[in-house]
């Protein structure tokens, strides 16, 4: 099964850069994060001096520059993640290999797992040119490990939730822009829903507050690892990876 899997993510994989979709997105995505690095680390050096002058202590690099930095990273793969999920099946389904495919000797949760995979992996490459930010950190001062590792941790569990619901609709259309819009909208519901639990009531609080990506990777970014947080994680993937294997089931069968 794993290695039917990973012929799919291999194939899917490659395809990214066959296109200029891949060096786009890590250009773009590198691009950002060096600007924010840096604007990061210099608002910690002007904050740091007057905060010291004032308290006469200082403000730690992991409160001051790899909380915000990893934040800040989420917003930015909030934006990029439509644009590497959106031709995953909408492409197959335009260049009609979609029949190819779902008739072939692979069942349809390794297609599913497969494009998954293709996708993170696309994403790991990304998370891994920014280990350069910690490390240059660590060359200067003195850095917690605790949060980087977990912040990282926290980063490839919401960005996997992010994957699980593009993959769905680039699987219920053939128009790449579609499934990226409705991907984006999606995930930035998923971002806000609990700004609205200041109106509602506690119970309807807690419960928004549940559903949201952003509460579930706070504790991640101060270097907690919480069960509770990586069930829902898995639990987010799964139900969106479901679902797409239900709509690519009824299109077999139409």
């Amino acid at each position: 099964m794993f290695k039917k899997i990973w012929i799919i993510a291999k194939r899917d994989f490659r395809s990214y850069f066959t296109s200029p979709i891949a060096y786009i997105v890590i250009g773009g995505f590198l691009g950002i994060m060096g600007y924010m690095f840096f604007s990061t680390l210099f608002h910690f050096q002007v904050e740091s001096a007057r905060y010291a002058q004032f308290t006469g202590k200082n403000i730690g690099l992991t409160e001051g520059v790899i909380r915000p930095l990893y934040g800040n990273m989420n917003v930015i793969l909030l934006f990029l993640v439509p644009f590497i999920t959106m031709r995953l099946f909408a492409e197959e389904k335009k260049m009609h290999t979609i029949e190819l495919l779902i008739t072939s000797p692979l069942t349809l949760t390794q297609i599913v797992l497969g494009k998954f995979t293709s996708s993170l992996m696309l994403i790991l490459v990304m998370l891994g040119a920014t280990l350069v930010y910690p490390i240059t950190l660590i060359a200067a001062g003195e850095v917690d490990l605790g949060p980087v590792f977990s912040s990282y941790l926290g980063i490839i569990l919401m960005t996997s939730s992010y994957l699980a619901v593009g993959i769905l609709f680039s699987a219920m259309t053939e128009n790449q822009i579609v499934a990226g819009a409705l991907t984006f909208a999606t995930l930035l519901f998923f971002w806000i829903i609990n700004w609205a639990g200041q109106f509602a009531g506690p119970v309807f609080s807690d419960l928004l507050d549940q559903l949201s990506l952003v509460s579930h990777y706070n504790n991640f970014s101060q270097g907690l690892i919480n069960s509770n947080d990586i069930i829902f994680f898995f639990s987010f993937i799964g139900f969106w990876l479901f679902l797409t294997h239900r709509i690519l089931d009824s299109y077999r069968w139409r």
